[in-house]
């Protein structure tokens, strides 16, 4: 490790005690509250629509804004947690986070909605500076167990969006839903302001064009980005697949549910998702490439029971609490992994990593909603079980090509 680098890292050490189960609680709420932002979009495109008189062939663009900016920030914002001071960027964020949520639910324009969704998703990857700044703030031995909590919240959010954005909205309409989350982002901004601990300022000595070329160079240098980011690529890709599609059969006769039915199984994979944060601490423990070589083999069997979601709403939930566990323990593990790998970029590292997660989900999305189309669930199932299985193998492939890194991570 450069010297640079070990500075910095017994500098934190130093100056943190570790990071404390309230603060972690706090990071984790936080992140679930930021990344909701992105997904509140999905069940309330039709409202959208008919309040702004927008065609309903063209309101999806909506979540591709959103997404979009999303991807921005994993590029250009995310990697100036190595540069500037993290507390004051996350709070920045959030702020700015309110005025655009209250931009959306105020927009009466098309553009204007599409151009405050695209700065809602760029300010919602605050989440990804959360988790790296909590991996900063906890010692090596909590680090992975502080991670694996702050991501938990970061799925539940995710899964409890849409219900909740569902349920605001039939209550007091669409635009209710971003203005109550305007208001919680100033909520959370001051509590963090008055709770989080101020570190040092990161010490970059490169310019933003420079930092931002490092991000890049990453995917070259580092091996470790480079396998753990290509699983996830593929247990998100699984993960889309499932979600995307899954409205499909459920609403379709004979079963049709209602939407709200159908986003009450968002809890069956918050259970999953609250499991894995065991992952976590079994990563603290070294047991890292066990945990992913046992959730890969779990990823892949679950679509056994998912295959059966036509005729058995059951083997559908318990396929979906693994589904659920084993993407999420892969995704705490991965991170924990590639945070040690370097200590000295770890914001660049996280924003490196979750592309290749934006990558997945959207090759995921897309291939599930053409094969149901063309032959059925049965199909998406199978899809779902290939895409596990290849991320098994290449976990299989780097675990025999890396020894050393299967004892010690």
């Amino acid at each position: 490790m450069p010297a640079d680098a070990q500075s910095i890292t017994l500098a934190s050490t130093k100056e943190t005690p570790g990071l404390s189960p309230a603060l972690t609680l706090l990071f984790s709420v936080t992140c679930a509250l930021a990344v909701a932002n992105v997904y509140f979009a999905q069940p309330l495109l039709d409202s959208m629509a008919q309040s702004l008189g927008v065609a309903s062939s063209m309101i999806g663009i909506v979540v591709t804004a959103t997404q979009v900016g999303y991807a921005l920030g994993l590029l250009f914002i995310v990697p100036l947690g190595d540069l500037v001071n993290r507390k004051r960027l996350i709070l920045t964020q959030l702020l700015l986070s309110a005025v655009a949520l209250a931009a959306v639910g105020a927009a009466q324009q098309w553009l204007a909605l599409l151009g405050a969704m695209i700065a809602v998703g760029v300010l919602a990857v605050v989440v990804q500076i959360l988790v790296a700044y909590a991996a900063v703030l906890a010692t090596p031995s909590q680090r992975g167990q502080a991670v694996g909590t702050v991501t938990s919240g970061i799925v539940l959010g995710i899964l409890l969006a849409r219900f909740t954005s569902g349920l605001i909205a039939d209550f007091a309409g669409w635009r209710a839903v971003y203005f109550v989350s305007s208001g919680l982002m100033l909520t959370i901004a001051a509590v963090l302001c008055k709770l989080v601990p101020v570190t040092a300022t990161p010490a970059q000595r490169e310019s933003y064009l420079a930092l931002i070329g490092s991000l890049f160079k990453l995917f070259i240098s580092e091996p470790t980005l480079r396998a753990k980011g290509l699983l996830a690529l593929l247990i998100f890709a699984a993960f889309s697949v499932l979600w995307t599609a899954m409205v499909l059969p459920l609403s379709a006769p004979p079963l049709s549910l209602s939407h709200t039915a159908i986003g009450l199984f968002g809890l069956a994979g918050v259970a999953g998702a609250l499991a894995a944060r065991r992952s976590g601490r079994w990563a603290d423990r070294g047991l890292g490439q066990r945990v992913t070589g046992i959730s890969l083999g779990l990823l892949t069997l679950s679509w056994l029971p998912i295959s059966f979601a036509e005729t058995s709403l059951f083997a559908l939930v318990c396929g979906v609490i693994l589904l659920d566990f084993a993407v999420q323990a892969v995704h705490v593990t991965n991170q924990s992994i590639i945070f040690a790998a370097r200590p000295d970029a770890q914001s660049r590292m996280v924003g490196a990593y979750m592309c290749f997660y934006s990558v997945g989900s959207a090759l995921g999305a897309a291939a599930a909603t053409q094969v149901y189309a063309l032959w059925g669930w049965s199909a998406v199932s199978l899809l779902g079980a290939l895409i596990s299985a290849s991320a098994l193998v290449v976990w299989l492939l780097n675990a025999r090509s890396m020894p050393q890194q299967g004892r010690s991570s």
